[in-house]
């Protein structure tokens, strides 16, 4: 055989934003050996990509798959969603380094910030390691699909060198500062993709005091920064405190856009940080993103990164309902399905629940919670017409009277979304315009119970450029691959050429599709999440293995540990 694989006659999308064209894709090994208009030769495996679109595989540099992949080696949801490289380590919340006895702080940590269950992290890890380079080993050594690399987390490194210091806001001395440096210098000697850390107010450790290394100072940023600056390599991300306790011009919001900027003057490495838009402050990302541009004039490389769409909480029978505050509702809570709907369908017990419901003090504001539909591509556009309150206008009943008949109508499967952050699709639409503002912020294996938005890239592709075409084919998967992969020092990845690894999607254009969500008790300790599948995936090769065909699992965990 001349090589292992071949796709042949699919359009090739190469992921630099080139113009599409037809042409086969030669494999051998784990490298892309050829991309010609007709490969000349035999294979072990041929794909037919005839009417097909070939792309790159997908790079998402925000997931929190941390603990996920040591009992999900295929990594769900991303692996149905064209996604073969991911980064972790994101928000300064990591497993090492980690001494033994600070094992269960860490989990808790990572629970309280990331909703990933502590008992399935205690329990699904191996803990092997105390350095971040025996945990990049530990990662190395596991069986895996996607490719997989991570950054060491401030959390971690704080709690290491400070212990329960390392939450105070006093500011670390020169002696802390000098070991958790040096922490960080062995973790990208060994391989970490860089060093991520957490400022906002909102990721709080259980006790609710705002995690370690939200009050550092820039001095002890800095001192990270001259790290990567060291290796020349590495990106630094950032969860950041914009506009929060901040007067109406910003200053405090400016003063974190500064040291970011100067993080990256002073490394000569890419700063990345997550922006959304929220309506209580609606031209706040616009503003974050003219001070970005402010500090990248004088010298820095700082990227936003946003969602294709809003972040959204998820209410079902299942999961939660907008009504759990009432004790008919509470009591259902934990019930198998059968007996939720039992429930449901009993006149009397309907009654309560509809009459309960209907009489708690006002809360989620019923035209803020959209009803995604039960059957065909799950909608995520936010219209008038699909929230609660409308189908409760439309029926003449009561919010809660309408959720219990849609319950019924669908067996229990029903979905609302009540989108909290990018709350509006035209500020998301504005971010994405400008090439400043990059894809990220999916959070795959985070608040697993709460939200699914690691079927990102099929939103993006199927609603922002099939349906809306608000950008080209080629722009797209640019933004999806190459993008991220070299904002990450993630090389020979992202793009189809001769000489990268092979990983590649083979994609049924037209019939692509999002199905709604669903609830899935597939965690250790039977722990339930979201999960959200996908239609138009052929193949998805990682390494030039096959490792999802049709949606399915192929049996390859191919995938490798991702050094920058």
């Amino acid at each position: 055989m001349d090589f292992d694989l071949i796709i042949r006659g699919g359009t090739v999308v190469d992921g630099t934003g080139q113009e599409a064209r037809r042409a086969d894709v030669a494999v051998s090994g784990d490298r892309i050996a050829a991309i010609e208009e007709n490969v000349e030769g035999t294979a072990a495996r041929t794909i037919d990509a005839d009417g097909r679109i070939v792309t790159p595989g997908f790079v998402d540099i925000h997931t929190h798959l941390d603990a996920q992949l040591a009992w999900d080696p295929i990594g769900t949801s991303s692996c149905w969603h064209g996604v073969t490289s991911v980064a972790m380590g994101n928000c300064g919340v990591t497993f090492a380094p980690c001494r033994p006895e600070d094992r269960e702080y860490l989990a808790e940590l990572m629970e309280s910030v990331e909703d990933i269950p502590r008992d399935a992290i205690l329990g699904g890890l191996p803990w092997d390691w105390v350095t971040y380079g025996e945990y990049l080993a530990s990662i190395d050594r596991m069986p895996k699909g996607p490719n997989v690399g991570g950054m060491v987390g401030h959390c971690a490194v704080r709690q290491y060198v400070m212990g329960e210091r390392g939450l105070d806001e006093e500011p670390a001395t020169a002696d802390d500062i000098a070991a958790m440096a040096d922490l960080v210098d062995e973790a990208m000697a060994a391989g970490a993709l860089g060093f991520s850390t957490s400022r906002t107010l909102l990721h709080k450790v259980p006790d609710g005091r705002p995690v370690p290394g939200t009050w550092a100072s820039v001095d002890e940023l800095y001192a990270f920064a001259d790290v990567l600056r060291r290796h020349g390599k590495g990106v630094f991300e950032s969860a950041s405190r914009l506009g929060e306790r901040d007067s109406g011009d910003l200053p405090k919001t400016r003063a974190e856009m500064a040291w970011m900027g100067e993080v990256s003057r002073r490394s000569g490495r890419p700063v990345t940080f997550g922006l959304t838009q929220s309506d209580r402050r609606p031209d706040l990302y616009q503003r974050v993103v003219d001070f970005a541009k402010e500090e990248n004039a004088i010298g820095g490389t700082v990227r936003p990164q946003t969602t294709a769409r809003g972040v959204g909480i998820l209410f079902g029978l299942a999961s939660r309902t907008p009504f759990d505050r009432s004790p008919a509702w509470q009591a259902l809570r934990g019930l198998p399905l059968d007996e939720q709907l039992a429930a449901l369908r009993d006149p009397e017990r309907r009654a309560t629940l509809i009459a309960e419901a209907d009489a708690l003090p006002p809360g989620l504001p019923f035209d803020r919670l959209w009803v995604l539909p039960p059957n065909g591509a799950a909608r995520y556009d936010c219209l008038p017409e699909d929230t609660l309150a409308a189908h409760a206008a439309r029926a003449g009943v009561s919010p809660a009277a309408v959720f219990v008949d849609l319950l019924l109508q669908t067996d229990g499967a029903l979905v609302c979304n009540h989108p909290f952050l990018n709350q509006r699709l035209e500020a998301v639409e504005a971010m994405l315009d400008d090439p400043l503002v990059t894809l990220g912020l999916a959070d795959a294996g985070a608040h697993v119970g709460q939200i699914m938005d690691s079927s990102q890239p099929t939103f993006f592709l199927t609603y922002w450029v099939r349906e809306r075409e608000r950008w080209t084919l080629e722009e797209a998967i640019r933004r999806l691959t190459s993008d991220t992969a070299e904002l990450f020092g993630v090389t020979d990845r992202g793009v189809l050429r001769p000489g990268a690894y092979a990983d590649v999607n083979v994609i049924d254009w037209d019939g692509l599709a999002l199905p709604q969500p669903e609830w899935a008790n597939d965690f250790p300790n039977g722990a339930g999440r979201y999960v959200q599948r996908s239609e138009g995936y052929d193949y998805t090769v990682v390494n030039g293995e096959v490792f999802m065909d049709h949606g399915e699992h192929a049996g390859a965990l191919a995938g490798r540990l991702l050094r920058p």
